[in-house]
């Protein structure tokens, strides 16, 4: 090429060249819609979903966005509108709350070994653990039919105020798990959960919500401390529902509430219902049925199934999630601190002699959701 007068290569000559290169880049990497399956440490993150233009606070999308630029898998322009590119992500896990599988959806460029590229540009602490191809129309947060989270929990948490050791050195046993898990099934089925959580009022129907599964496993022993893992899955949770459920039980196997208080709960009237410390929430999984039974096996896509990563699941958790919450709390002891404000509860107070406690608590509730604010509302 010659230089014109001004010393500038012609530019009718560049753009084609970069038009030809942006062809042949569209037709060896097409773009396609997928989901990815994620699991990450949520320590140290403000949730999962990103604040695009404010940098105070990290999130996991802020990570993955910029793997996914610097993979080659989207435009950098992309990555600043996200719309561009379809992303939806399943549940916007909150403040510290980690996840074994979690789902997003969105178009990228399917280049080689894409895994591999995007996991390179990512710390190891959130990992893309599967991907598959979905249809077009595909949004992980509306075809989602469930979500199974956990919460694991030092199990002093369930010793009885007057008559059981408090400390570290408590053992569960055979008998207060079972009223644990008698008092867990109580949830199951739809009820009105207005009061656990802060955004809804008792007539509002979006406040009534389907659990279709809840128990308590057996307690297992981690750096001489005893421990239980809490299931739960349902179609959707809001703000703060889960770790009020689970704090509600707490309560009344210590032996703060009285066990009818769970019915109480469904009505009108509000009740003055604790809310657990978030450490220890994990979104376990996330349930498409509906989309597997229509699009499955339609001989196109894979049903959204990971019975293959499951094991990688399982190394992710016993590598990253549960060193961070059995070494946080040895840290920090956010349930010991949390167990000692059951007090100044009271579990028959009615709206008026909430008031109190209402701003008590305000300052906590800031730090918000126990990141199942999941809703496809």
């Amino acid at each position: 090429e010659r230089p014109e007068e001004n010393g500038h290569p012609p530019k009718r000559l560049r753009s084609r060249a970069e038009e030809e290169g942006a062809e042949e880049q569209t037709k060896k990497w097409p773009k396609r819609k997928i989901v990815l399956l994620m699991a990450y440490s949520g320590k140290g993150y403000h949730g999962m979903q990103r604040n695009v233009g404010s940098s105070q606070f990290k999130t996991i999308e802020d990570d993955l966005v910029s793997a996914l630029v610097q993979s080659g898998c989207i435009p950098e322009n992309h990555g600043e509108d996200m719309k561009k590119m379809s992303f939806q992500r399943c549940a916007r896990t909150d403040k510290g709350v980690s996840a074994a599988g979690q789902i997003v959806s969105l178009k990228v460029r399917l280049i080689d070994d894409i895994l591999e590229k995007i996991n390179n540009h990512l710390p190891s602490h959130i990992r893309i653990l599967g991907l598959k191809r979905v249809t077009g129309g595909f949004n992980s947060k509306n075809k989602c039919d469930a979500r199974t989270y956990s919460y694991m929990l030092p199990t002093f948490a369930f010793a009885h105020k007057d008559h059981d050791v408090q400390e570290e050195t408590y053992c569960l046993n055979k008998e207060t798990l079972e009223k644990v898990n008698k008092l867990l099934a109580c949830y199951k089925g739809t009820h009105n959960f207005h009061n656990f959580t802060s955004q809804k009022g008792p007539k509002d129907p979006s406040a009534k919500r389907y659990i279709m599964e809840m128990y308590c496993g057996e307690p297992f022993v981690r750096e001489n401390m005893e421990f239980a893992v809490i299931q739960v899955k349902g179609q959707s949770f809001m703000m703060h529902q889960i770790r009020k459920m689970i704090g509600l039980v707490i309560a009344i196997v210590k032996g703060y509430a009285e066990e009818s208080i769970i019915a109480r709960s469904w009505e009108e009237e509000k009740v003055d219902v604790p809310k657990a410390p978030g450490l220890g929430l994990v979104l376990e999984r996330v349930h498409f049925e509906k989309y597997n039974r229509r699009f499955g096996n339609d001989g196109l896509h894979e049903p959204l199934e990971w019975k293959e990563e499951e094991e990688k699941i399982a190394v992710f958790k016993e590598q990253y999630i549960y060193p961070t919450i059995i070494n946080t709390e040895r840290e920090e002891k956010s349930m010991m601190n949390w167990l000692s404000t059951l007090s100044i509860h009271d579990f028959n107070s009615s709206a008026a002699g909430m008031q109190t406690n209402n701003k008590t608590s305000k300052n906590s509730d800031f730090e918000g959701s126990d990141g199942c604010d999941d809703d496809s509302e």
